[in-house]
């Protein structure tokens, strides 16, 4: 029985180093995800370096494709990634990206571009967000915009309520920029990136029901109407003033904030970086949390979002799921341990039993060897 003891201890600590084994790097890394759920650095550091593990061509694959799709950023931000990981490339591939940017920075591009994004208010790029971001400092931007949705409101078609709140607060912003000397500037630009992300539909869907809500609260709808009404081109000051009187500067703190923390990321990450961001965010909370991934990993974050997503902001998989591999890691040790010990009492019953067992043999021959010797005795005798 003990024997048969002995072996199921055995097979049990057996089959609880192989478990432990099997999990132990899931949960490794998801204790190492959940104590960096707070820092967006580190976790996307812990889940790039799995991603990594799992798929070592990842990197070279995404330069190639960002290369055929002309986003040279992109091919440079993944080389970027792959120097900070000790990611070995090709060196055909590295002159090809540094061509690739050389051109997409060149003079005749970047003029093309500045033209592209003064003329038509949208921006994916340095050159086209420089003539956005240009056009918006000179006012016609917004005004264009904040005049085109209200002739919507009024003529009860629908309008873009984002659109029309930030070209109403980028107003607002804009002279504060003028009076503070470029020290409002990268909110200016953050406001500009989030319209023209909201223009083209880059936009995460949460993120714009949450900046369309508080877009609502900063216009007095009623008044711009009026401003926008009774407004003309000979007459740009008072119409620009008239604008502005129907934004509600206690309301806008929230879209402030969203603005501040886009431009962060596109002083950091770039334009791209900064629309990318947009994209997968789904509330400010996100937006700040790439803010803090620019600031860190500065032109690795397109890289970053492209693998992990909206993943690289935040515990994509729950803490749930991550602490439910650190309990099933403690399952296996303590199974572990249960069968050190019941295999440790088993072996030292056996041990005890045997011991006991020689004991009362040599009890036994003792008492025997005495007998004889009695006996002996009593012939003589």
């Amino acid at each position: 029985m003990t024997r048969v003891g002995l072996s199921f201890a055995a097979a049990g600590m057996a089959a609880s180093i192989a478990l432990g084994v099997a999990i132990w790097p899931q949960a490794r890394e998801a204790y190492a995800e959940l104590t960096a759920r707070d820092d967006p650095a580190t976790l996307a550091d812990v889940k790039i370096g799995a991603v990594l593990r799992n798929n070592p061509k990842l990197i070279p694959d995404n330069i190639e494709a960002a290369l055929a799709a002309g986003d040279a950023d992109l091919a440079a931000s993944f080389v970027a990634l792959a120097r900070e990981r000790n990611v070995a490339l090709d060196d055909g591939l590295i002159t090809r990206v540094d061509d690739a940017v050389a051109e997409e920075n060149s003079a005749s591009h970047f003029a093309k571009r500045f033209a592209a994004g003064l003329v038509t208010g949208t921006a994916d790029d340095v050159g086209s967000l420089t003539g956005t971001v240009a056009g918006d400092l000179f006012v016609f931007g917004d005004v264009r915009d904040v005049v085109r949705e209200s002739k919507h409101l009024a003529m009860g078609e629908e309008a873009d309520h984002l659109v029309l709140g930030l070209a109403t607060a980028g107003l607002a912003v804009t002279a504060a920029t003028y009076v503070s000397v470029g020290g409002m500037g990268p909110v200016r630009a953050g406001l500009t990136l989030v319209k023209d992300a909201r223009k083209v539909g880059r936009v995460g869907e949460g993120l714009a029901a949450w900046a369309g809500r508080s877009a609502r609260e900063v216009v007095d709808t009623p008044m711009l109407q009026q401003a926008v009404a009774s407004g003309s081109v000979l007459r740009p000051g008072q119409t620009v003033d008239a604008i502005k009187a129907a934004f509600r500067v206690e309301k806008a703190g929230g879209l402030v904030r969203l603005a501040k923390d886009v431009g962060r990321v596109g002083e950091k990450a770039g334009t791209r970086g900064a629309l990318d961001t947009l994209r997968v965010a789904e509330g400010p909370k996100d937006v700040a949390r790439a803010a803090r991934l620019a600031e860190a990993k500065g032109s690795q974050t397109r890289a970053i979002l492209k693998i992990l997503g909206r993943g690289a902001l935040l515990l994509a998989t729950g803490a749930f799921n991550l602490s439910m591999w650190l309990f099933s890691a403690l399952v296996m040790l303590f199974g572990f341990l249960s069968s050190i010990k019941s295999a440790t009492e088993r072996a030292t019953e056996s041990w005890l039993r045997r011991r006991k067992a020689r004991r009362l043999k040599a009890q036994l021959a003792a008492a025997a060897s005495g007998d004889v010797a009695l006996a002996g005795a009593a012939v003589q005798g």
